[in-house]
């Protein structure tokens, strides 16, 4: 699948290159989604076997902005509006395409922002786990310290970074890197 790498690091960049590449793949199976022979739930499981990994290969390292995020609701929204189709409008009787809200009444799984940052906070417990020589940990934290980029963390990037922080400090960590909370004569 691959990854873009610049010399500047530009999430931006890479969330419109996975895009072009969750845009080809979409156009690929297009006529399985169109298709009125397919179930809906078939044609979801399509969408999120098939499409939605080639979009969020790689997004544990994103850092979302809103302008990020809401590029990548507008392609999950162009997906699910193929899937679902037009809808009657009961005054009208003309067809239409179903509204943002419509679509996530319809849509039950978490969508695409929730589950980037659900998949960055359990990259955030890997590296919480590893130990200080290990690469990832020595450039994660090494870069911000030296280049001051607190600020371009975002909200979630400071929160995970907190999270992380707070683990660390607390150094009870067991074998398998789960917190261990003493208790007079035992473990919780």
């Amino acid at each position: 699948m691959g990854t873009t790498l610049t010399n500047q690091n530009s999430i931006p960049e890479e969330i419109k290159s996975r895009l072009r590449s969750g845009s080809a793949c979409n156009h690929s199976v297009q006529n399985l989604l169109s298709s009125r022979l397919l179930s809906k739930n078939l044609k979801i499981n399509i969408y999120r076997s098939i499409i939605l990994p080639v979009v969020l290969y790689g997004c544990e390292t994103w850092l979302l902005t809103l302008r990020g995020e809401r590029k990548l609701r507008v392609f999950e929204n162009m997906v699910l509006r193929r899937i679902f189709g037009p809808r009657r409008d009961e005054v009208t009787g003309e067809w239409r395409r179903l509204h943002n809200e419509e679509l996530n009444d319809l849509y039950t799984s978490p969508n695409i922002v929730r589950v980037i940052k659900s998949r960055r906070m359990r990259w955030a417990r890997h590296v919480a786990r590893m130990s200080e020589e290990r690469v990832c940990i020595v450039s994660w934290w090494g870069n911000r310290r030296e280049r001051d980029l607190w600020g371009d963390l975002g909200v979630d990037g400071l929160i995970i970074l907190g999270w992380i922080s707070r683990r660390w400090d607390v150094g009870i960590w067991t074998r398998l890197g789960w917190p261990r909370i003493e208790t007079g004569g035992g473990r919780l």
